[in-house]
């Protein structure tokens, strides 16, 4: 390798962009090496800084320059993240907590509600119930218990009613069934009587249906009355 020999094959521009294979790279290295005077010849220093101006054109780091960091891995953005993922915790720990004290309330109620526990009534109370005719009423006609649990004595007007004998279906309004008491007989005032207690049923409104039944037992509507019980 000489000077022509690297004239002519342009082993500079290759050697720069790095296409010299090893040997020939490293061949090009040791002349180098032992004709300084070659670099002087082939203006080595005037390309590096026209390639260090063209670096700097078009916005590119010198080589001996850090590289920039991606916005990703600044410090800033970093804090921020971190930032995030602590606030993240803490709220994923608070909803833990307030998750964990909703079963242990959920479970509660579930619990009371199969043990369905009975406040003592506090008074007794006879009502009269005067029942609609006609079909369902939509506002309640009367409210039981409140301040206390009641012991509630209904007397439901059946005297004008054919039937001696009778179905009482109870549902609560919007919800769904509560209870059917059957083979009900009225006494010889002409009513039907129930006995309850007002904390047996949640509060709200209860649809009461009066059905009468035939000597077959096939039921009849009758009569309707809308009770509120309230705790």
């Amino acid at each position: 390798m000489d000077s022509d020999f690297i004239l002519r094959n342009q082993i500079v521009e290759r050697y720069i962009g790095g296409r010299l294979p090893l040997k020939g790279a490293q061949e090009f290295e040791r002349y180098c090496r032992e004709h300084p005077e070659l670099l002087e010849q082939i203006a080595l220093t005037e390309r590096i800084n026209a390639a260090l101006r063209l670096l700097d054109a078009s916005g590119h780091a010198a080589p001996w320059e850090q590289r920039p960091k991606p916005w990703w891995e600044r410090l800033p953005v970093l804090l921020g993240v971190l930032g995030l993922a602590l606030i993240l915790g803490v709220a994923c720990v608070l909803m833990a907590s307030r998750l964990a004290a909703l079963e242990r309330t959920l479970a509660s109620l579930t619990q009371r509600a199969l043990l369905q526990p009975l406040d003592p009534a506090q008074s007794t109370r006879a009502i009269t119930v005067l029942p609609s005719r006609t079909g369902p009423v939509a506002h309640s006609m009367i409210t039981i218990g409140g301040a206390g649990a009641q012991m509630a004595v209904l007397a439901i007007d059946m005297s004008w009613s054919a039937f001696n004998a009778y179905r009482i279906i109870i549902d609560r309004v919007d919800q769904g069934r509560v209870g059917v008491l059957h083979d009900i007989q009225r006494d010889s005032s002409g009513n039907v009587r129930i006995e309850l207690n007002s904390s047996a049923l949640g509060p709200g409104d209860y649809q009461f249906s009066i059905e009468g039944l035939t000597w077959r037992g096939e039921p009849v509507p009758q009569a309707w009355a809308n009770i509120r019980f309230a705790h």
